[in-house]
């Protein structure tokens, strides 16, 4: 019996780390964006996003998308946005048409797009936000 107890420990141990080494971790990218935010909208858009619509956060996580996170930043007068996302999927554009083709993201999109001001490159090419380059990650 004491030498079941004292193997007990090894053998759990054995079975947990067994555990993780079989679980690969998800390819995550990384993807970030700006954009500028009306100052007679920042209250609306705020509202809407301390309260966001169950259906278009499950829609995102489907997505397979994680740690979600939109920042907000006034310089100089002008407010802007500043989204962060990770993303674990396969298919990223894929992903992003899926969710473009989901009505309540649309609605939701009716509601946040006229509170954004697209900066001019973002406008030119008809979308909201503007790519931002990753110039450092620590791992």
């Amino acid at each position: 019996m004491k030498s079941n107890l004292i193997a007990l420990p090894f053998l759990l141990a054995l079975v947990l780390f067994t555990g993780c080494a079989t679980t690969p971790s998800p390819k995550v990218t990384r993807y970030a964006w700006v954009t500028g935010l009306k100052p007679d909208k920042v209250e609306r858009y705020e509202y809407l996003h301390a309260h966001p619509w169950p259906a278009v956060s499950q829609m995102i996580k489907a997505c397979h998308i994680q740690n979600y996170s939109i920042y907000e930043r006034e310089i100089n007068g002008q407010v802007y946005l500043f989204s962060y996302l990770e993303y674990t999927g396969t298919d990223f554009a894929a992903d992003m048409k899926r969710m473009a083709a989901d009505p309540d993201t649309q609605r939701w999109w009716q509601e946040t797009d006229p509170c954004q001001q697209p900066l001019p490159d973002a406008a030119a090419k008809g979308k909201i936000w503007s790519d931002a380059k990753e110039v450092f990650h620590l791992q």
